[in-house]
């Protein structure tokens, strides 16, 4: 079950981003604290493989960049993706070519996978805010009907299930997924 605490005089993003990380992480929306729910076994390994495979295939050719649980602070919210995948020229470096701790930028692919106990509803609206905010993809994962719910921006959402491929950003184009594939991930025999 998720945490959430309003506060009276709305606290600022910036007091939020002062406060100590929690683990598992909390969002900031609309003045709005809530934590996350703590991952379990089916997320978990979801999550994993899937920063893995993204990686294996984007990281040599310098073409993307896959993160979990990473904070991405825009548009006046600060909301932690179970992941985050950033275009190779998108990922902020400092001047000394570093990486960055603080993104304040939206994912240009987000993915979040869906915990028993969380409000579909809510994750939605998560998906929604950040592709108005510039997020090119999303995936919504629903591990119990084994589906995954696609979003681009401006399009209605389409479901996606059994051998279906699901689809990737155009950098990854020759990456294939399908959707049984990620879900055969589960079975440990």
């Amino acid at each position: 079950m998720s945490v959430a605490t309003k506060f009276s005089n709305q606290l600022s993003l910036e007091e939020f981003l002062k406060l100590p990380e929690t683990k598992p992480a909390s969002e900031y929306i609309d003045g709005v604290i809530e934590q996350k729910p703590m991952p379990q076994g089916e997320h978990s390994i979801i999550q994993t493989r899937l920063v893995t495979a993204i990686n294996e295939v984007a990281l040599s050719k310098k073409l993307a960049l896959a993160f979990t649980e990473l904070r991405c602070t825009f548009g006046g919210r600060s909301i932690v993706p179970d992941l985050s995948v950033f275009v190779w020229d998108r990922i902020p470096k400092t001047s000394t070519g570093r990486i960055v701790n603080r993104f304040e930028i939206c994912p240009d692919w987000m993915i979040e996978i869906l915990s028993p106990e969380q409000s579909t509803n809510k994750i939605i609206r998560k998906i929604i805010f950040s592709l108005k905010g510039g997020t090119q993809l999303a995936w919504l994962i629903d591990p119990e009907d084994e589906s995954v719910t696609i979003f681009y921006p401006n399009q209605l959402p389409e479901v996606k299930e059994k051998e279906e491929i699901l689809p990737v950003l155009d950098s990854l184009k020759d990456w294939q997924l399908s959707v049984e594939e990620m879900f055969s991930w589960l079975k440990l025999d």
